[in-house]
């Protein structure tokens, strides 16, 4: 933790125990299983499912309304950010208790998609099951969020943003390619039970963890390491939570790195959507065949990439390594897209789709540390959470205008319209990083 740091001058335990502060390498399981959770549900949807329709003749924007509709909940994540920083003084823990609980509320979510007998027939209940589901994994995503920036010290964020982006990457890959597998060999409802039997194993595994030795481990246990005033030194009257909220997200710091790289994000929902679309309708690709690039040795070979890109974020500081990264996008969009008479080969159009997977986990692992940096002690879970929910707007909004885009333009047109949007961030980012520009720091307590 950085210095300062009320974490600094908790008492330690003597023997071992599941207690995230008290350990680097559970840290990094933690989160990385965390965030395969809220991954397989995610690629059984935007990926498996919306490949499915695609290969069942829907149109396109039908799909993206689809993709539009579960992706909808994680925009207004901001609502809950200021619950969960407000009600943080439980002797479970400041933050755990808000995640089990979500999580529990997902898993009972997941079994609710059981009503929908066939997907391509009901497109409607279909999203309206899932949108019930997102409500509560972006409640679980905000907490698990808010208790990452309060419990890794800044000199882990790196590696810890790699296991979370490499976590939701291998659960994407197993939502996409297993559950696709089991949607077209045994039925839309052996997927979705072996989806809620995942949940509900990890969220039985994540009650048995504690953030701090302090905490209870369930309701009525009691510690002798209890200490009321550390509990009670986190909660703030709720104007001052807003206060401090609009504060960091208007901070004129804040926007100049946040802005850019929201764009990148953008630009990648934007064009994976009418990329997807045209290799299964215009190309003849199988549903599950494209599934099943999301979650082969891709995700290893990505899985590799990002680890060594959060050691790297680590080492030399997220701030230096962004501009690299972003210009890796801007190539890989270039050319892909000028490659677009070369889709109908297999080879191309497959490379196409493995290296995209590396898009979004090497974007984040300096993204991510980044916009950490720019929370304020204390309202963390709201101002990061905030920020989430911009980008996860963007990627519905992105999903939704490139669904209803493919309808008067073509794939490789919207493709080098969001090219020209990553060079605009791309340049904007190396402006920043020229000017030597200081991040705020914040003090993770």
């Amino acid at each position: 933790m950085e210095p300062g740091s009320s974490t600094a001058a908790l008492p330690t335990v003597s023997r071992p125990a599941l207690i995230l502060t008290q350990s680097q390498r559970l840290r990094f399981i933690t989160f990385f299983y965390l965030y395969v959770m809220q991954g397989v549900p995610a690629g059984f949807a935007t990926t498996a499912l919306a490949n499915y329709l695609a290969a069942e003749g829907l149109r396109a924007d039908r799909i993206g309304t689809f993709v539009a509709m579960q992706g909808l909940p994680w925009t207004f994540q901001f609502i809950w950010g200021p619950f969960i920083d407000r009600y943080q003084g439980s002797r479970l823990g400041r933050r755990r208790p808000w995640v089990v609980v979500a999580q529990g509320m997902a898993f009972l979510a997941s079994l609710s998609m059981l009503l929908v007998d066939d997907p391509a027939s009901q497109v409607v209940l279909l999203g309206l099951t899932f949108l019930v589901h997102g409500t509560f994994a972006s409640v679980q995503d905000a907490s698990v969020d808010a208790m990452a920036i309060s419990t890794i010290p800044a000199t882990e964020r790196g590696r810890t943003n790699a296991f979370m982006r490499g976590g939701f990457l291998l659960g994407t890959g197993l939502g996409a390619a297993g559950l696709a597998y089991m949607l077209r060999h045994q039925g839309f409802h052996a997927a979705v039970l072996a989806q809620s039997a995942f949940l509900l194993l990890f969220t039985v595994l994540t009650a048995c963890i504690r953030e701090r030795p302090t905490d209870a481990l369930f309701p009525g246990h009691s510690t002798k390491q209890t200490d009321l005033a550390l509990i009670q030194a986190h909660v703030h009257p709720t104007r001052w939570l807003f206060r401090e909220l609009v504060r960091g997200l208007t901070d004129r710091s804040s926007l100049r790195w946040f802005l850019p790289i929201l764009l990148v994000y953008s630009a990648q929902s934007i064009f994976i959507r009418a990329y997807n679309v045209h290799l299964i309708q215009q190309l003849g690709w199988s549903d599950t065949a494209l599934s099943g690039l999301s979650g082969s040795y891709g995700v290893l070979i990505v899985i590799v990439v990002v680890l060594a890109g959060g050691t790297i974020a680590d080492r030399f500081g997220a701030r230096r390594i962004l501009p690299y990264l972003i210009g890796f996008h801007f190539i890989y969009l270039l050319t892909i897209n000028l490659l677009a008479s070369y889709w109908s080969n297999s080879t191309v159009a497959s490379a196409g789709s493995i290296i995209w997977n590396m898009m979004d986990p090497s974007l984040s692992v300096a993204a991510i540390p980044i916009i950490m940096s720019l929370c304020r002690t204390d309202v963390e879970g709201s101002q990061f959470t905030a920020y989430m929910a911009m980008i996860n707007l963007a990627d519905v909004v992105g999903a939704f205008l490139s669904g209803h885009a493919q309808r008067v333009a073509t794939a490789p047109t919207i493709g080098l319209f969001s090219t020209a949007m990553v060079a605009c961030s791309l340049l904007w980012i190396t402006y920043l990083s020229r000017k030597q520009t200081t991040l705020p720091q914040n003090t993770t307590s």
